[in-house]
């Protein structure tokens, strides 16, 4: 597996887009220091890019790694090697190729202008921390979709709803949802349909470690109530562990019962 994560994440560091994606996060990290030397500032702009940004990159590089890959991954599979160590050793090198770039890509700019020194660096290092549970939880899940659809087309548009869905009509549902039933008691079901979503869960985990309120909706609000700052953020990184390993998983099974 590990020989396998390495080939794939050197072939996607020599990708061009993996530069584009890198170039993308260091040019506009740059330029919102430039503009603003507040770095706290800084971290809640980039906060509102990171939460849709990083789910679509993770879905479509997913996807099209593996569909570009299948002639490799064909002959590998003609080689003494499980499927199972194929598929994940392909996964972990996907996700963790994509998260290079994001760290790096924010972290230069951010180092040049003394983030270690700074009373934001917290904020930032949460910041990255979610920009990569988003990254590893998006590609487990169009890898999931990639596996379950050998049509090219079908997995791309399976792939893009979902990131449609997670990205924009949850939060339109859940909010129909909450004006609807404005006469019943929503805390619970704000907090259980909060943890469906990882996009929304991940806006909520850096809302609350900024400590605005104005800012936090009310599911954020609903989880500095029930469960106060410290017991929010914990609860939250726990719920996204899940959703990396669920999907994870997934893969691992599907991957013992793909026919080629």
């Amino acid at each position: 597996m590990l020989k396998i994560l390495k080939y794939s994440f050197y072939d996607l560091i020599r990708s061009r887009w993996s530069y584009v994606y890198f170039l993308f996060y260091l040019l506009l990290s740059s330029v919102l220091l430039f503009l603003n030397n507040d770095l706290s500032k800084a971290v809640i702009t980039l906060m509102n890019v990171v939460t849709v940004l990083v789910p679509l990159i993770g879905t479509i590089f997913g996807v099209m790694y593996y569909y570009d890959s299948k002639e490799f991954t064909e002959l590998l599979l003609a080689q003494p090697i499980k499927r199972s160590t194929l598929f994940l050793g392909q996964y972990f090198g996907v996700a963790i190729s994509l998260s290079a770039s994001l760290l790096i890509g924010l972290g230069i700019p951010f180092l040049l202008y003394g983030i270690f020194s700074s009373a934001a660096i917290w904020d930032f290092t949460l910041l990255l921390v979610v920009g990569v549970f988003l990254t590893f939880i998006f590609t487990a899940l169009s890898f999931n979709i990639a596996l379950r659809n050998e049509n090219k087309i079908k997995g791309f548009g399976y792939a893009i709803l979902l990131w449609l869905f997670m990205a924009v009509i949850f939060d339109g549902l859940l909010l129909i949802s909450l004006v609807y039933f404005d006469d019943y008691p929503l805390d619970k079901f704000s907090l259980i349909a909060s943890t469906l979503n990882p996009i929304d869960l991940s806006r909520i985990l850096i809302l609350l470690k900024l400590d605005i309120s104005a800012l936090l909706g009310y599911t954020g609000a609903v989880f500095q109530k029930f469960f106060g700052t410290n017991s929010g953020m914990l609860i939250s990184i726990f719920v996204l562990t899940l959703w990396v390993l669920i999907p994870v998983y997934f893969i691992y099974r599907k991957s013992l019962r793909k026919d080629f």
